[in-house]
């Protein structure tokens, strides 16, 4: 039940922030770079050494196997670098705040079950009783 609701909040929290689109913008450029440096580049000859340097400049490793040599080529890798480096960020937001939403859910779930306990004071067992004097300990600490 609590895996559903962490997995629902985590699909919200990329619809809202569009980062199902981002990434989906990102992958078709990825490509698209991809293709244009085997064209534009001598020393990549297939599209498989084209993914690999693209796959090397979008992480920032810059194994150094295959470079960029001509303008058109050096273009494209800044752009995907810098374009590689804002979706990480990006996707590095979303998932920051969706551990937020998360702790937020907890902690209105776990306040709402102790007032739940205060509300039916009279009604709970000796056990009950004590584990509730146990949360307000733990909540003044």
């Amino acid at each position: 039940m609590r895996r559903k609701k962490t997995l629902r909040l985590l699909r919200q929290s990329f619809r809202i922030a569009g980062a199902d689109k981002i990434i989906f913008m990102y992958l078709a450029c990825f490509f698209l770079i991809a293709i244009a440096m085997r064209f534009v580049e001598p020393e990549i000859t297939t599209f498989f050494d084209s993914l690999w340097y693209c796959f090397a400049v979008a992480s920032t490793a810059g194994f150094g196997d295959l470079t960029a040599v001509s303008h058109a080529g050096r273009i494209l890798s800044v752009a995907l670098s810098i374009y590689s480096v804002s979706v990480v960020a990006i996707f590095t937001a979303v998932i920051t705040s969706f551990f937020m939403d998360l702790a937020k859910v907890r902690a209105e779930d776990s306040a709402k079950h102790f007032i739940d306990d205060l509300e039916r004071l009279p009604e709970l067992s000796k056990e009950e009783l004590a584990n509730l004097s146990e949360k307000v300990k733990h909540f003044r600490s």
